[in-house]
């Protein structure tokens, strides 16, 4: 018994020891903006697309402003939407149409599903800023430019 003891006050003191420059450090995010806006302009000249910019960075194309009701940044609406990365690789789409609380959307949404009224379609660049950063989130590498054909259904 004393020397398991010695032995579990050694493993504490070990353990418990100063940490040198081998331990591990947290991630620090990345400033993508620069090089988002770069791939939005490539991939814009690549596929023949004029888009508007928001002050900030979101690149948006209305193809069909629609004739209905026009959300806020607090609506409930219902979406149809194929999600994409700037090399066409699909990585969600909603067909029949999502119905969501603008205010539970990455912020790219946020600011740009208010561009369209009911009936209206177009299409979102959202920087890695506007969506889920510098790191990777369930699928989607950081740093990420994505892309959405929207339509928006209807103002709930």
């Amino acid at each position: 018994m004393k020397y398991f003891a010695i032995l579990l006050l050694v493993t504490t003191m070990i353990s418990c020891g100063s940490s040198d420059d081998n331990s591990p450090t947290p991630l620090e995010p990345i400033d993508y903006t620069d090089i988002n806006e770069k791939e939005i302009n490539v991939y814009l000249s690549a596929n023949d697309l004029v888009s508007e910019t928001t002050a900030s960075g979101l690149h948006y194309i209305i193809e069909n402003p629609g004739d209905g009701a026009k959300p806020s940044a607090s609506s409930n609406v219902t979406v149809a939407y194929k999600g994409y990365f700037l090399d066409g690789e699909v990585f969600d789409q909603s067909v029949e149409g999502l119905s969501i609380g603008l205010n539970q959307v990455i912020a790219g949404w946020t600011e740009g599903i208010p561009l369209f009224n009911e009936g209206g379609n177009g299409v979102l660049l959202v920087p890695s800023h506007l969506a889920y950063g510098s790191f990777d989130y369930n699928g989607i590498p950081g740093g990420s430019v994505l892309v959405f054909d929207i339509e928006l259904i209807s103002v709930n």
